[in-house]
């Protein structure tokens, strides 16, 4: 399991990418959701525990639950805002945790 800041700089990354280039939306949509999934388990796994990172977690979890199990294309097509306002507000808390990803 990568640590959480090693999680966290890969989820930094998708900042680069988006939905504006012609036919890479569903890559980039879908690596956002694998790069918070990725990290939220490894905020599970990590030595802090769930308590330290309850914010994020919950955030993430109320996501995956809006997607309802459904990761198809258009179902992350439809709940695009909702996976990059995920992605931004872990990445603020994120931000106010230094000591989390240095």
């Amino acid at each position: 399991m990568p640590a959480v800041r090693d999680s966290f700089a890969v989820l930094q990354a998708t900042y680069n990418d988006g939905c504006t280039t012609p036919g890479n939306c569903e890559y980039f949509l879908t690596r956002v959701l694998t790069n918070l999934d990725d990290l939220y388990n490894s905020m599970k796994a990590g030595p802090k525990g769930d308590g330290h990172f309850a914010a994020p977690l919950a955030r993430i979890r109320a996501m995956r639950k809006s997607l309802g199990g459904d990761f198809s294309f258009p179902n992350l097509k439809r709940h695009q805002k909702l996976l990059l306002d995920t992605r931004e507000a872990v990445n603020t808390w994120m931000q106010s945790h230094p000591e989390d990803y240095r």
